[in-house]
């Protein structure tokens, strides 16, 4: 390469790199502007932003303060008001306290008057008294009671008239409510009225299935009733078995167990022992489904489902003939509605009248009566002390204590007082009506005593010559204390003595 060429080409490189930086130069500037630009643009938003924030500010400052004003103004306002109340408060108390000390002042005079008279009074009677011993020597309590002995003596007739009316018109109001009361009760729980046996018996297809449920040597019943824990009673009843136990549960299980060995026609030991499993598993979901559909049907809810099942094994206890899970589904029944026209607790009279008799289901295999042992068990399971004590409360040793607690008792004795309802002894009902004539007869001036209408009521019948209307209406009223005390027996009993006096005369 020639030296020209050299020359040239570095005199084209340094054009070359001129024009380059020049241009690179003046792009950079151009950036440089743009930039300078954009940064003047931003600073001017942020300027007008600025402006715009401070102008809200001031905006929400001013009304700031005129909502602050507005706030004060309504609590001067409000202000003014309580003390223009308290103002008249003051004035009224004021006036109040005058009056009270008007009425004090006036009181204390009152009374100073009547201490006064009270002063008179006794020195007047202890003249009296002085001058009636001066003049018959008898002792205070001598004259006393020569007094009330005259003053009954003159007004006999008027106190036996205003006796006996007092007496009538408090007995029609008294029996006029509580008729009302009952009746309404009852009306709207009209239920029926059923007495069942304790016997229980099982219907055979014939007489010869007999000798198969013995069984040879009699292994087959020896075999049942070692399972079962009952007695078979096999007698000449043509097509029937008793089966005798006191337990009624075990006595329901063992009859469904043998029906359904009679309908299977299969009698061995095995077959009795697999049988009467079965049985005593369905007759234990039994009993829950009882104690669930009888506390659903009365509305009681949140009991515990163990409860539940003692509830349910109410169903297989008879008391008085009468089956306890029904009466108590009747009780409940009563005390609601009782208690609904009272204005009591219904739902605790509910509960309790439900579960009043919870100690029956388990008193053959537990000690002691059964208001105690059913309260026992409410309260290992939570219940409400108010329910715990309607409950103890329907035994004789446990005073009642709340209207709650009387209702229960009223129900109950309504449930098992009721004709048909309930079925007592014969000789256990003869003695009591014998017991209640005895009882009358024991007072002074009674001739002859009678108990009718099933000892719901008692006649006494007197002697005129000993015994006049005064005396009567006495002896009515201590014979009726006289029996609450020393009998015991459901629903209530009237008194009535009666003083007949007859007069004779013969035309000659």
């Amino acid at each position: 390469m020639s030296t020209l060429q050299v020359v040239l080409l570095l005199i084209a490189l340094v054009l070359g790199g001129s024009f380059g930086f020049f241009i690179r130069s003046k792009q950079f500037k151009e950036e440089e502007h743009k930039k300078r630009k954009e940064q003047e643009k931003a600073l001017q938003d942020a300027k007008n932003k600025a402006g715009e924030i401070i102008l809200k500010a001031e905006n929400d400052a001013i009304e700031a303060h005129r909502e602050l004003q507005k706030t004060e103004r309504e609590k001067r306002r409000k202000l003014q008001e309580a003390e223009e109340r308290l103002l008249k408060k003051e004035q009224n108390l004021d006036d109040k306290i005058e009056a009270l000390d008007k009425l004090k002042l006036q009181l204390e005079e009152k009374a100073e008057a009547l201490k006064e008279d009270r002063e008179n009074a006794k020195k007047a009677l202890a003249e009296q008294e002085s001058k009636l011993q001066e003049i018959a020597s008898l002792t205070p309590d001598q004259a006393k009671e020569l007094l009330l002995k005259q003053i009954e003596s003159e007004f006999q007739e008027d106190l036996v008239s205003y006796a006996r009316q007092l007496e009538a018109q408090v007995k029609a109001e008294v029996d006029e409510k509580a008729k009302t009361i009952l009746a309404e009760a009852i009306q709207r729980y009209a239920s029926e009225t059923t007495v069942e046996s304790t016997t229980t018996s099982v219907s055979l297809p014939s007489d010869d299935m007999k000798g198969r449920i013995i069984g040879r040597e009699g292994r087959n019943i020896n075999a049942f009733e070692t399972t079962t824990g009952v007695d078979v009673i096999v007698d000449d009843t043509p097509g029937n078995i008793i089966i005798s136990g006191f337990d009624p549960i075990r006595r329901y299980i063992a009859k469904i167990t043998l029906e359904r060995l009679v309908e299977d026609g299969r009698i061995h030991p095995a077959r009795i022992e697999e049988t009467y499993a079965k049985a005593k598993e369905e007759v234990n979901m039994l009993i829950k489904e009882l104690g669930e559909k009888t506390a659903f049907e009365v509305g009681v809810a949140g009991l515990q489902p163990n409860l539940l099942k003692i509830l349910g094994r109410l169903r297989f206890r008879i008391a008085y003939g009468q089956n306890v899970l029904k009466h108590s589904r009747e009780v409940a029944f009563l005390a609601a509605e009782l208690a609904g026209l009272l204005g009591a607790n219904v739902d605790i009279c509910k509960k309790a009248g439900l579960l009043h008799d919870l100690g029956k289901a388990v008193d053959h295999e537990v000690q002691g009566k059964h208001a105690f042992i059913g309260r026992d068990i409410l309260k290992k399971f939570g219940l409400s002390n108010e329910v715990l004590h309607c409950v103890e409360a329907n035994e004789a040793d446990v005073e009642a204590k709340t209207l709650e607690a009387k209702i229960v008792q009223v129900a109950n004795l309504i449930s098992v007082s009721r004709p048909g309802a309930n079925k007592e002894n014969l000789d256990q009902f003869i003695k009591r009506l014998s017991e209640i004539e005895h009882l009358a007869k024991d007072f002074e001036g009674v001739n002859s005593a009678f108990a009718v209408q099933a000892g719901r009521e008692l006649r006494v019948f007197v002697d005129p010559e000993q015994v006049d209307d005064l005396a009567a209406i006495k002896m009515s009223h201590a014979i009726a204390r006289k029996i609450e005390k020393q009998l015991q027996y459901p629903g209530k009993i009237k008194v009535e003595v009666l003083r007949e006096c007859r007069v004779e005369a013969f035309a000659e």
